[in-house]
């Protein structure tokens, strides 16, 4: 049975926007399938986009929506701006192009992509896109504790969205306390952490799955939504795509989610934004492609 957009469950933001708490990413889609993944994950009911300026298909998204026939305003689409595109003017001329290639006049959310060069100048140039009504919503990506209670703190508007790696084995759980205690909604990147450290075949997560005639995927994908957080899972394949909406229909128990919460190994499955190697890996990226 085919899933209906209407059985989606949403987040109200702090700004009162509501996101659909299921969307479909397309982090690692080649720009040659990323037109037709579009629309195929549209014609399967998500209606949540999530792409960035970085994973380079953004117009092959604009033209999976305009080919898929859903009504933009049904949509609700993300896009990340880029390191080399931080700072005032330098951030609005970005979005304004991302707005181009994505064949909309608005964006529903726009995320600073990574906590590392001007973001306070970046930060300012959403703002006004926001409050110019370009930009619906904004928010950050992978901001630790620390990075993100320095700019709700020092910034007028406050990020509405962190977007952040969350799966069992690295659930972030301090980091979402602090989300909680600014009004910033929790969103997850890698939420099956691309099946690193085993997870797929994790035995704590195929005795809960067995339980629930589910697979590992969906009972990850479940344990986010039930801790409040939004998750964009990609598959590039459309029975797959219609597996990871297939979430709304059973619940963990209290025992099943506290099972899950001791897999935390509280540490990323790709790398740490707080090593100062990583910072130095983004720093080379956006030296290269200044080049």
């Amino acid at each position: 049975m085919a899933f209906n957009p209407n059985d989606m469950t949403y987040v109200t933001l702090s700004n009162g926007v509501k996101m659909p708490q299921l969307g479909y990413g397309v982090f690692q889609v080649s720009a040659e399938e990323c037109e037709r993944c579009v629309r195929e994950a549209l014609e399967v009911g998500y209606r949540h986009i999530d792409t960035a300026q970085s994973y380079y298909n953004e117009e092959q998204v604009g033209n999976g929506i305009a080919a898929s026939g859903v009504d933009r305003g049904d949509i609700f689409l993300t896009t990340k701006v880029w390191l080399e595109h931080f700072g005032e003017g330098a951030t609005r001329a970005s979005v304004e192009e991302s707005l181009r290639k994505l064949k909309t006049d608005y964006l529903d959310l726009v995320l600073l992509h990574q906590p590392f060069g001007d973001t306070f100048g970046a930060w300012r140039d959403l703002v006004a896109l926001y409050k110019e009504g370009k930009v619906r919503a904004i928010g950050v990506s992978n901001f630790y504790a620390d990075r993100l209670v320095e700019f709700c703190e020092f910034n007028d508007v406050r990020p509405m969205v962190n977007q952040m790696e969350r799966h069992p084995l690295n659930q972030n759980a301090e980091l979402q306390e602090w989300e909680q205690k600014y009004g910033v909604q929790p969103e997850a990147w890698a939420p099956f952490g691309e099946g690193r450290g085993g997870l797929f075949e994790n035995e704590t997560l195929a005795q809960i799955a067995a339980a629930h005639d589910k697979s590992t995927a969906q009972v990850m994908l479940r344990w986010n939504l039930q801790r409040g957080v939004v998750v964009i899972p990609k598959s590039v394949h459309r029975e797959r795509m219609e597996q990871n909406l297939d979430v709304f229909d059973f619940e963990l128990t209290a025992d099943e989610m506290a099972k899950t919460a001791t897999l935390d190994t509280k540490t990323s499955q790709f790398f740490s934004h707080a090593d100062p190697s990583s910072v130095q890996m983004f720093a080379r990226m956006v030296e290269e492609r200044r080049r």
